[in-house]
């Protein structure tokens, strides 16, 4: 019988979370059902109620089936849960009642995380998110023992084994250069800079003490480091695998929906927007995401966006940002388990692909507004909607995207699509 881990609550202060109601997770996500589920909505004989099956079944698993705007069937119009209203919370999915935790296992212990996705984390709303170790156990506990079974530790690079404490003076060290008094845009730069010394250095020859020492060489080298080399704006080539990075942490085809179009269209339809995000033509539409959202912006517009947060919103944007990628550090979401299986490396670099993704989505958020700048709104809608893939897509940890990611490492590139989302001009 496998040994119950401990949970490690998460270490990022001041993050807030309690649920508001607001049934955006409701409206936005498919929801994934166990076996456990699928009894329970058995036995409370929705079929009956509903005139149709309320689970559908794709790429075979099963899920909850969704409406047209892909909303959830047991959605209700004040944006509350039809299960559980009727029946109580311990009644809905376990993947419903789970989120916006997230539990990262490895070797010797779970990592309790949380999900940008939920407009409350966002915000930073509710109660203080270090203490509800309890309640994440309590949900595990009635059905997801992969949650709280032992996982190997993340390699420190791929087809490296990390030795005893590498992992954790990584983790020490870049969140210490995250929460450092220099400019959000300097920290994001030195990240970057740090993702892509680490890609291409020999760490062979450096383990144990030596790791540490490499570290606070590169560190100590911050931020003098970023003005040596003068840094050219992105090419064609590499802004176009910087949209094709947002495109595959944004389409969602939504195909369990009721009345949605057959597998063959909605594949035809996706490689069509594929190729309109591939070309980026500056007078074209950006596809909207679900139909939705956000409406009206043109790829030229977006190109021509400040890449500048708005003056009155700054202290709260890096607020959110530093925070933001805290919690996917110190809550196992950027290698390991609670990354695709990532190594340390790699996953570092991976992260830097989604901060400047986050970057374009802001401004693609700004410019669908009319906006000048990027404001705090806009970050918000950004983290959350590029949060919201992290660690639960599995085409991020394809071949595609492994492709797109060294592509980016070579002549700086992640450095310089890094710089034109978040320099201050």
């Amino acid at each position: 019988m496998p040994v119950q881990l401990p949970i490690l609550p998460l270490a990022t202060p001041n993050q807030r979370y309690s649920c508001h109601g607001c049934g955006s997770c409701c409206r936005d996500f498919s929801v994934q059902l166990r076996d456990a589920d699928l009894q329970r909505i058995e036995s409370q004989q929705w079929h009956t109620e509903l005139g149709f099956d309320p689970v559908v079944r794709f790429r075979g698993n099963r899920y909850l089936r969704q409406r047209a705007d892909g909303g959830c069937v047991f959605l209700e119009p004040d944006g509350k849960c039809r299960i559980h209203a009727r029946h109580g919370f311990s009644e809905k999915p376990l993947a419903c009642q789970m989120f916006p935790y997230t539990l990262s296992p490895d070797a010797h212990a779970s990592r309790l995380g949380v999900s940008f996705a939920c407009g409350s984390v966002t915000a930073n709303k509710g109660d203080l998110f270090r203490g509800q170790e309890a309640e994440a156990l309590r949900i595990a506990l009635r059905g997801i023992p992969e949650a709280l079974t032992a996982a190997p530790d993340a390699a420190l690079a791929r087809g490296m084994r990390s030795q005893h404490g590498e992992l954790d003076s990584l983790e020490r060290r870049l969140v210490r250069w995250i929460d450092s008094a220099h400019p959000l845009h300097i920290r994001i730069d030195g990240l970057g800079w740090m993702a892509q010394s680490l890609a291409a250095a020999r760490l062979a020859s450096v383990r144990g003490d030596r790791w540490n020492e490499l570290l606070d060489i590169l560190l100590g080298a911050l931020p003098d480091e970023l003005s040596m080399k003068a840094l050219q704006a992105p090419s064609i080539r590499q802004l176009a695998m910087l949209r094709g990075a947002v495109f595959a942490r944004t389409e969602d085809p939504k195909p369990l929906a009721l009345g949605a179009p057959s597998r063959a269209r909605a594949t035809l339809q996706q490689f069509i927007r594929s190729m309109q995000w591939q070309r980026g033509r500056p007078n074209a539409l950006v596809p909207t995401i679900d139909g939705v959202w956000p409406r009206g912006a043109r790829f030229g517009a977006v190109d021509a966006m400040s890449p500048a947060i708005g003056a009155g919103d700054a202290t709260e944007i890096d607020e959110l940002v530093t925070r933001w990628l805290r919690a996917r550090l110190e809550g196992g979401r950027v290698w390991g388990s609670g990354a695709y299986g990532w190594s340390a490396v790699d996953g570092v670099v991976a992260l830097m692909l989604e901060v400047a993704a986050v970057g374009w989505v802001a401004r693609w958020h700004a410019a669908a507004t009319g906006a000048r700048a990027v404001t705090l709104a806009d970050m918000q809608a950004a983290v959350g909607r590029i949060d919201r893939t992290a660690g639960r897509a599995p085409w991020l940890a394809g071949a595609a995207e492994r492709w797109r990611i060294a592509y980016l490492l070579r002549d700086d590139g992640m450095r310089r699509v890094l710089r034109a989302q978040w320099s201050t001009g």
